[in-house]
């Protein structure tokens, strides 16, 4: 197994290289808030260790976690598709230790290098449909009745 996150597995070194001159290193405490649903995605992380969860405002209701990320996910997509607002909010479970990077500096790399930006799009687009199907299961869970069948 690679020991670079998924979103970075499939990019040749030099790629690699390159999205890594605009990473920071970053650390959050257990309990910081990284961000809220419908702010500006300014920026996405790497997780290298700990735990984030990812929330869903209720109207009336605490915000309700929708998925668990550790190490080597990628916290954030909301940073490639305008307005660039959080769709989520996330809060650190634990102490976690990532790779910060800024959206429009990569969004700039990734239209002066297509072929990086066609990997990252790849990824990020599997990455939306992880976080759509995890929202949608737990959303489910949370109000369909249990013990209810489909009609």
């Amino acid at each position: 197994m690679s020991t670079w996150p998924p979103l970075l597995e499939s990019l040749p070194p030099v790629q690699r290289d390159r999205l890594f001159t605009l990473a920071e290193e970053r650390d959050f405490r257990a309990g910081t808030r990284l961000f809220d649903e419908g702010e500006n995605a300014d920026r996405f992380w790497l997780i290298r260790s700990g735990e984030v969860a990812l929330d869903v405002y209720v109207p009336g209701r605490r915000a309700q976690v929708v998925e668990t990320l550790g190490p080597r996910q990628q916290l954030g997509w909301s940073w490639i598709f305008p307005p660039y607002r959080w769709h989520l909010g996330a809060r650190a479970v634990t102490a976690v230790r990532t790779w910060e990077f800024p959206a429009a500096e990569v969004r700039e790399l990734c239209g002066a290098d297509p072929e990086l930006g066609y990997h990252l799009m790849l990824r990020c687009v599997a990455v939306v449909a992880e976080r759509l199907q995890a929202t949608r299961l737990r959303l489910l869970d949370l109000y369909t009745p249990h013990g209810s069948a489909p009609p």
